[in-house]
């Protein structure tokens, strides 16, 4: 067994990584399924959407033909609605809610036809927006990611300056670094920041890292508002003997070195466990298993039904030939000569329900052994506590205590997404955006 790159051929990494929810390849498809919903008054799916995209609505500028309106009618409600297109948990949100579920019928695609719109506008930069004339009021942004760019995109059209500054080399966070290549490509990422910045007024700075080369004091002398959104990004330890053994490596780092290095570059493991059921966990052991791993196995302390991520997520981990093993948790780490060998698991059984409502997993004293030469930790991330403890911001435990609208206990400084929530979805951070600007608004007391 060892770990190695280039495993397999260049046509090999492109179909493995190739879209996995291709679009409507005609537009008569398209009209077909949009002609399908049934446009119900209060609609569910609506409600289910944390940005709140008149879905009824851009279904119907579609049927119609409209679909530079219908892209406008979502975008106005989430500036990133192209990529949440592709990487939202529609069973539970919008597709979840659709009213054709109660009816035993298949849900209307909302997403494929959310993707049909957007993509369209964004690949021919439609100018859906107008800016209006700068006011000459200046707002410093932390974080190029979903929530920073809603809140500039929000913050830009009312004529306010927006500079963004980024730790990375590019825009996108979550959304380029974070998540499955099969889920969204990285052309696509880069051609909806382009759209998004080409509104005007918003300058982003990169390699600009809170707490390095980029402080707060500086940047309360200089602007009149500061927005925080620069997310979580720690992976939660096991804290098990073994686990800085040659091969243990966490899942967010795994997965940012397949979006910035590229497939053939990363290497991986012949037999990779992976820890944890959540998203993350999912989006680590299909792209293991797609950069050629020959297996693959996810372990998780609970069952099934607890699971966090969604029965599609876990069904795509098993169309690619992953094995799952419930109620396993690691105890210790296994090696030679500084390497992974061995994953040691206790077997678990659920208990009392903990504070989640989920039942508590417990120990029976018995073990089993998993042979592996790479582990990858997906386990939950945690907030940048010493970085929120250092800029003197309120905080729980890492995430920054801030209102419903943003506001924290440092005048003229807002926050919003994963750094406050702990981490959620795409949607919940750009929807958290457009409620900070709201709020940074209302502060420099401009009409709404």
């Amino acid at each position: 067994m060892a770990i190695s790159n280039h495993r397999l051929k260049p046509e090999e990494y492109e179909l493995n990584f190739s879209d996995i929810h291709p679009p409507f390849e005609t537009r008569d498809a398209a009209l077909v399924e949009a002609n399908r919903c049934l446009f119900c008054y209060d609609a569910p799916c609506t409600k289910s959407c944390p940005t709140g995209i008149n879905v009824p609505k851009f279904i119907k500028q579609i049927a119609t033909d409209n679909i530079r309106g219908s892209a406008h009618t979502i975008f106005v409600s989430n500036i990133m609605g192209g990529g949440c297109s592709k990487v939202c948990p529609v069973e539970k949100l919008c597709e979840g809610a659709c009213v054709y579920n109660l009816m035993e019928e298949e849900a209307i695609p909302i997403a494929k036809l959310q993707r049909y719109s957007t993509e369209k506008a964004i690949r021919e930069k439609w100018p859906l927006f107008e800016r209006k004339p700068s006011i000459g009021k200046r707002v410093a942004i932390v974080g190029a990611g979903p929530a920073g760019l809603s809140c500039a995109h929000t913050l830009s059209r009312q004529g306010i300056d927006v500079t963004i500054y980024e730790k990375e080399s590019k825009g996108g966070g979550l959304m380029v670094y974070g998540i499955a290549a099969y889920k969204v490509t990285p052309a696509f990422c880069e051609e909806e920041l382009d759209y998004i910045l080409s509104l005007g007024g918003i300058e982003v700075k990169y390699e600009m890292e809170l707490g390095n080369n980029l402080f707060l004091n500086e940047l309360k002398k200089n602007y009149n508002a500061i927005y925080l959104g620069f997310g979580v990004g720690l992976t939660r330890q096991l804290d098990i003997p073994g686990e800085h053994l040659e091969g243990v490596v966490d899942a967010l780092h795994f997965i940012y070195d397949i979006r910035s290095k590229g497939y053939p570059a990363v290497a991986v493991g012949d037999k990779v466990v992976v820890v944890g059921m959540g998203m993350t966990a999912i989006d680590a052991a299909t792209q293991a298993k797609r950069l050629g791993a020959a297996e693959v196995t996810l372990v998780y302390r609970r069952t099934e039904a607890e699971m966090p991520c969604t029965e599609t997520e876990l069904n795509i981990a098993k169309l690619d030939g992953c094995r799952i093993v419930w109620l396993a948790a690691p105890k210790e780490i296994v090696g030679i000569d500084g390497r992974v060998t061995q994953l040691v698991c206790h077997v678990m059984q659920l208990g009392e329900p903990d504070a989640s409502g989920r039942r508590s997993p417990v120990e029976t004293g018995e073990t089993f052994t998993l042979v592996t030469d790479m582990v990858i930790k997906a386990t939950g991330q945690i907030p940048f506590q010493a970085l929120v403890d250092a800029v003197g911001l309120r905080n729980d435990k890492g995430k920054i205590l801030a209102a419903a609208d943003g506001t924290t206990d440092l005048k003229g400084v807002f926050a919003g997404g994963d750094n406050v929530n702990g981490g959620k979805e795409v949607v919940d951070a750009v929807q958290a955006g457009k409620v900070g600007a709201a709020a940074i608004v209302r502060y420099l007391d401009l009409p709404a």
